[in-house]
């Protein structure tokens, strides 16, 4: 038996990997719970990072598993061919906007990155990528040159080579005062262009830029429809390819099958995970087959990409997601929580800005008195959340927003109890920082 109160002290498990919060010991986990070890059961608004978006241990997921395993476990993908990865791909075609028709399958969404700026540099012949500062596109070397939602995950780490530019992303709660939003900002990301490309890189070396639609680890940002619109427009005006990393926003996240369709913007290349197959390893590179076809045969492979069991469990997601409406009840439920998250922030003072696109929520935590980011209070208040039973996860440059992502299966009456823990945590924070517990 564990002993869950020496397991870290034990170091078997790498520090970086092991001691995030909560590191709550569980052995259960269904629908919109965990299960601890205490047999305590813990509401889950986190979806194992946005992954599990049909809740923990779906039964249809859990049945397409159970039959994939009793045929065919592991399969590598051109030395043998089989059905879960084909109908996968079909059901994928059916929900990406068009013309994205064409998939290479891997294990993550840092492959997924890999494969879409190998794929973009391979096709145009070009060695730059531009990315936006706060995105988070993966901790492998490659995908951490484009990474800068927090400098720590690139100390002592040499990356990029060069070969990665960093614009500004549009924040809405910078826009000046008496400023349209999408006016300021179409505006704005023009200008950076312009200077990067006078000034550091020629528009003709660029490969592509890189983004995600909405800010995930770098704070649930959601940009103006018009800032994304522009940027298709400057990407098209110099032949650079577009890559949207929709590894946290896809598969219903946002409100609909991906924020693409949202910001009414489509990429050349998207990188898709998390949510694609209910909590079981899988990404995928997607592009035109126009463009996949110009990847030299061989020169991108995978030994575990399309796992024959995950493409199945992903085949079962997108019919679940679909079947059981949980798309539209992403949309209708994240409004109805953001509405109810801006009236706790009228009437807390620790609540800052708050933000969301269906049922992915950002709520900032910051001092009271000055209206800082407040990392530290945020930890505070995710102690307290858990000690009640409802589990949030952080985000942020400096750690300060909660990252309200529930499974899509939420109903109203769980969504108001999370919500009403929430508030029952920030109104203790904020009492016993009055009283001076907390300096």
């Amino acid at each position: 038996m564990i002993d869950w109160k020496t397991i870290n002290e034990e170091g078997l498990l790498a520090p970086t990997m092991a001691k995030d919060f909560p590191n709550l010991p569980v052995v259960k986990s269904e629908g919109l719970f965990y299960v601890g070890v205490d047999g305590r059961k813990y509401l889950d608004f986190t979806s194992g990072i946005a992954t599990e978006n049909t809740g923990h241990r779906h039964p249809r997921v859990i049945a397409a598993i159970k039959e994939q395993v009793d045929h065919l476990v592991h399969g590598p993908i051109g030395i043998i061919n089989y059905d879960s990865i084909i109908t996968l791909a079909k059901k994928l075609k059916a929900v990406l906007p068009e013309p994205l028709d064409c998939f290479f399958f891997g294990n993550s969404g840092a492959e997924a990155i890999e494969g879409a700026v190998k794929l973009a540099r391979h096709v145009t012949k070009r060695p730059y990528v531009v990315s936006f500062l706060g995105g988070f596109h993966g901790r492998t070397m490659g995908a951490l040159s484009l990474t800068t939602s927090k400098s720590k995950y690139r100390r002592n780490l040499p990356v990029g080579a060069n070969m990665t530019y960093q614009l500004p992303y549009a924040q809405i709660s910078e826009t000046p005062q008496g400023f349209n939003h999408n006016d300021y900002w179409s505006g704005h990301v023009e200008k950076d262009f312009e200077r990067l490309f006078n000034h550091q890189v020629a528009p003709d070396e660029v490969a592509a830029v890189i983004l995600e639609p909405v800010l995930g680890e770098g704070g649930y940002v959601i940009p103006p429809k018009a800032w994304l619109q522009k940027i298709r427009e400057i990407c098209d005006r110099h032949g650079i390819l577009l890559i949207f990393d929709e590894v946290q926003t896809g598969f219903g996240r946002t409100g609909d099958w991906f924020a693409a369709n949202r910001f009414g913007v489509t990429p050349d290349i998207m990188a898709i995970a998390k949510g694609i197959a209910s909590g079981l390893p899988l990404s995928a590179t997607v592009a035109s087959r126009e463009l996949m076809e110009q990847w030299a045969i061989g020169s991108h492979s995978t030994t575990f990409g399309g796992n024959p069991v995950a493409c199945a469990a992903a085949c079962a997601t997108i019919d679940v997601l679909r079947d059981e409406g949980l798309i539209e009840n992403a949309r209708m439920l994240g409004d109805y929580a953001l509405n109810k998250l801006i009236a706790l922030q009228e009437k807390h003072p620790a609540i800052g800005n708050v933000r969301g696109i269906g049922l992915m929520l950002g709520i900032e935590i910051v001092h009271p008195a000055t209206g800082e980011p407040n990392g530290k209070g945020l930890m505070n208040i995710l102690e307290k959340c858990l000690d009640k039973g409802v589990i949030f996860y952080l985000s942020g440059n400096k750690g300060e927003v909660i990252r309200m992502m529930p499974p899509l299966t939420i109903d109203k009456e769980h969504l108001d109890l999370g919500i009403s823990l929430l508030e029952e945590a920030v109104t203790e924070y904020e009492i016993e920082s009055s009283l001076g517990v907390y300096r």
